[in-house]
């Protein structure tokens, strides 16, 4: 999106505020249940984690924590600590997040800087392809929305930032170092 139309943060703020929220929803639940089960299978009860850009509701850290998982949370809104931006992880969970990033490049170079060796990046996003009617897709029409990504940007993310491994499936992106 062109940053003309970026939307500012009190409107930003607001619209998530309008996000479901609940982390007791079994819908909501069930949404993110895949990447916590993939973090689950990956990751290990002692490594540390990171839900950056985990909003009001933070389902992933309550479903890791019925699990034994402790994960700490990031969000500029609703869980500011900046000095978690300067440690390391084992793992970083991205849900529903990149495509509100303003500056991709700046934000995927920071997360890359903040995972361990071996370390992985778990993104639920929608990725954009050819068989996609963009102006009937429903992704869009979120004005917080500023970025989407595709197959081969996901391609050029991995490559540019060092990572070793990349795996897409349906919405669910990992990447690992």
């Amino acid at each position: 999106m062109d940053q003309q139309f970026w939307p500012t943060p009190e409107c930003e703020k607001k619209r998530y505020l309008e996000h479901n929220n609940d982390i007791y929803d079994t819908g909501y639940q069930n949404f993110l249940k895949p990447i916590v089960e993939k973090i689950l299978q990956n990751q290990t009860i002692g490594d540390k984690g990171l839900d950056f850009g985990a909003g009001p509701g933070p389902v992933v850290q309550y479903l890791l924590k019925q699990n034994g998982h402790s994960i700490s949370l990031y969000d500029p809104y609703f869980h500011p600590y900046q000095e978690l931006l300067k440690e390391t992880y084992d793992y970083i969970v991205l849900t529903e997040v990149v495509e509100h990033f303003h500056s991709p490049k700046k934000e995927f170079q920071v997360l890359s800087s903040m995972l361990q060796p071996k370390g992985r990046l778990y993104i639920l996003t929608h990725p954009y392809d050819d068989s996609i009617n963009f102006e009937k897709w429903y992704y869009k029409n979120d004005q917080t929305h500023t970025f989407f990504y595709t197959k081969k940007s996901f391609v050029w993310i991995k490559e540019t930032y060092g990572f070793q491994n990349l795996m897409i499936e349906n919405r669910m992106i990992i990447l690992e170092k």
